[in-house]
């Protein structure tokens, strides 16, 4: 069946039942022309499924949410934006069908989940959307800067305090730096963000770096802000600021981003494209089917952007609630299919390489 329905035309329906709450990573505001048109979807039986977790995929649940319910009639999906591990945590306690994560499971989660997930299951993991983090400035006369790991270290923990010092002019030699403090913005609360931006900062300049990455800033100095839209109010009113947050919100509010001089030939600019052969690189670090991966954050390939974002949709492998198995089952399949996954570079997502989604495929199939 084909639905040619728009954002609006959802929202004024009251089709929208993606729920808002206060996350750690809330991503909101998706641009008008979403076009939630699928044609032969493939509808698991109706229902009602609830489910909860990162808010860095809030913008991607909301178009697969709306898209789905649009073709599949008789199916309420209700995902709530609570933040990684708060939706870990409902998903343990057996209250959703499945959690959203931006971090991997910790192995004292993962035998817990052994608890909720039937007939000797266990917690797996599913990457299904990826995001860019982007580094955003705002520095009036210059709208092309470049920086590296070493540098951004450096930045962010207030040992390089103006815009025009030695090391960013080397990186730099066009650009006219001005002779302005720098104002590095982090986040107040626990961020999956955080603790990807801080796992790239210590892989690729560990020296720089010496903090072990976490959703807690851990650098000294520099201003805070709550969640990503806090960050963003910063950068905008503040001359000389930067932070880090997902591309999505830079691009909706036209906020410059820095080109990363990963060792390449050329520095690499945040892009959905650069984002996706970050992903295509990364290992299968998962044991007995799980999909759980390792990014090379200190990669010199060309034409890969070093700074992402993973969010795991986390199920039980077997096992799953008989009540919600067939609706859970073909939700997912629909967002790791190819209209899944190809929504999501109309948003500032990046999707999962071909190799990996195919194998998330897979284990959907066989989720029982």
């Amino acid at each position: 069946m084909t639905v040619k329905l728009r954002l609006g035309a959802v929202l004024a329906s009251g089709a929208l039942v993606l729920l808002t709450a206060c996350g750690t990573d809330d991503n909101s505001g998706l641009p008008g022309a979403v076009d939630f048109s699928v044609e032969g979807l493939r509808c698991g039986p109706g229902g009602t499924l609830l489910a909860s977790g990162s808010s860095a995929q809030a913008n991607a649940m909301e178009v697969w949410v709306n898209t789905y319910q649009a073709n599949c009639e008789d199916s309420q999906i209700n995902y709530k934006p609570t933040g990684s591990g708060a939706g870990v945590q409902e998903f343990l306690q057996g209250t959703t069908a499945f959690a959203g994560s931006d971090s991997l499971l910790t192995e004292s989660e993962i035998d817990e989940s052994r608890g909720v997930c039937r007939d000797g299951g266990r917690a797996m993991h599913l990457p299904m959307v990826a995001g860019p983090i982007a580094v955003a400035y705002n520095l009036p006369g210059v709208d092309d800067l470049v920086l590296d790991a070493t540098t951004l270290a450096r930045i962010f923990d207030s040992d390089i305090r103006r815009w025009n010092d030695p090391a960013i002019a080397e990186l730099n030699p066009d650009a006219d730096l001005p002779a302005i403090p720098i104002t590095p913005f982090h986040r107040s609360d626990g961020s999956g963000t955080t603790d990807n931006f801080t796992s790239y900062l210590h892989a690729s300049a560990p020296d720089a770096w010496p903090y072990e990455p976490d959703k807690a800033w851990r650098g000294k100095g520099g201003q805070s802000a709550d969640g990503s839209s806090g960050l963003v109010g910063m950068v905008q009113q503040n001359e000389g600021a930067i932070s880090y947050f997902e591309l999505s919100y830079a691009h909706q509010n036209e906020i410059d981003t820095v080109a990363i001089d990963t060792g390449a030939s050329e520095p690499v600019r945040a892009t959905v494209e650069n984002s996706s052969n970050a992903i295509a690189q990364a290992d299968i670090v998962g044991e007995e089917g799980d999909l759980a991966l390792e990014l090379d954050y200190a990669t010199r390939e060309e034409g890969v952007y070093p700074i992402v974002l993973v969010t795991y949709e986390i199920a039980c492998d077997r096992g799953n609630d008989p009540a919600t198995l067939g609706l859970t089952r073909a939700f997912l399949a629909y967002t790791a299919g190819e209209d899944g996954q190809r929504a999501l570079r109309e948003i500032d997502y990046a999707p999962i390489s071909d190799d990996i989604i195919q194998r998330v495929r897979d284990r959907i199939d066989a989720m029982d």
